[in-house]
């Protein structure tokens, strides 16, 4: 798989999370279903989804940035910085969800950060010449 068609499925799941968050924090999806079964009102709810929906815009924007580098073929450090912390965030998400109470959580959940980690890394590795 190359980097571009990577780039391109973590910009499709990263806009699919995004209307998933926009939908619990519009309470369309409850918010008992999601972050583990953990939250226990709306503001903690509306501070968690806020504060996800932020991280996410982060990610696709610093993935957008990656992107449009690609075809010059020149490096950004502090860009395959922030995907590496992203490998390690999916990783630590994708272990986080296998305790989740939810059945859903535990299997999209899991599956979504995993194969995000995954992307991700092919994304930011060095091609060995």
């Amino acid at each position: 798989m190359t980097k571009k068609q990577a780039l391109k499925i973590m910009f499709i799941l990263l806009g699919s999370v995004l209307i998933f968050h926009i939908l619990v924090l519009t309470q369309q999806i409850p918010y008992d279903k999601v972050w583990a079964g953990k939250l226990e009102s709306v503001e903690e709810m509306q501070s968690f989804e806020a504060v996800s929906i932020f991280i996410n815009v982060f990610m696709l924007v610093v993935l957008i940035l990656k992107y449009r580098t690609l075809p010059i073929g020149r490096k950004n450090k502090t860009i395959d910085f922030f995907i590496w912390i992203f490998v390690l965030l999916f990783s630590l998400n994708t272990i986080g969800n296998l305790f989740s109470k939810s059945t859903v959580e535990l299997i999209f959940g899991t599956l979504l950060t995993l194969v995000s980690a995954i992307l991700c890394f092919v994304i930011v590795r060095k091609r060995k010449a």
